[in-house]
């Protein structure tokens, strides 16, 4: 099972839409309806952003501040919707607006349900990409996140050490590479 697959599976039961209609007065069919649509999203817009060294390294200092292993609906109870806004507004960036509006147009939502929403999904969903990162990175000697591993898990390549890859030689298709291997 691939991670947006694991991702779509967490962020969807009953008990994580339940707390995600506790903190956003969303109605449970709206949040499923919208949550098939909008991780795909994110995660394309992670692996555009991770297409460069400057977006693969601030991804990589967005995963190691994000690592709760904690049940996903624990995760969306407690999220800090600031911090979700924040992260959106890098993972979308300029895309933002019209994103969100797309999202609403086709769920029926409004443009504010829709961002409190996913402002509440995104600190979980980074937690889950780093998990997937800490995971694949996992060797009796890895000591955790690193943009090797990081370049490894999103592209399926061998790791190499950041001092060791110059900015000719990062261009950010291993990461593209991984991330859209999530959505298959």
């Amino acid at each position: 099972m691939n991670l947006l697959s694991l991702l779509l599976g967490s962020m969807t039961t009953q008990s994580s839409v339940q707390s995600l209609e506790q903190k956003t007065d969303v109605s449970s069919a709206l949040i499923r309806k919208l949550l098939p649509l909008a991780i795909p999203i994110l995660i394309k817009a992670l692996t555009q952003n991770a297409s460069s060294q400057t977006g693969a390294m601030s991804l990589l200092g967005a995963l190691t501040q994000h690592k709760s292993t904690k049940p996903m609906e624990n995760q969306i109870a407690a999220a800090d919707s600031k911090d979700g806004e924040k992260i959106l507004g890098h993972i979308l960036g300029s895309d933002y607006s019209g994103v969100i509006g797309n999202l609403a147009g086709q769920t029926g939502m409004t443009n504010d349900q829709v961002s409190s929403v996913l402002a509440n999904i995104a600190p979980a969903l980074l937690s889950g990409v780093s998990a997937a990162n800490t995971t694949q990175a996992a060797k009796p000697a890895a000591s955790g996140l690193d943009l090797g591993s990081l370049m490894g898990m999103f592209g399926g390549v061998s790791a190499q050490p950041v001092q060791e890859a110059s900015s000719n030689e990062f261009n950010g298709a291993s990461l593209l590479g991984l991330l859209s291997a999530l959505s298959k």
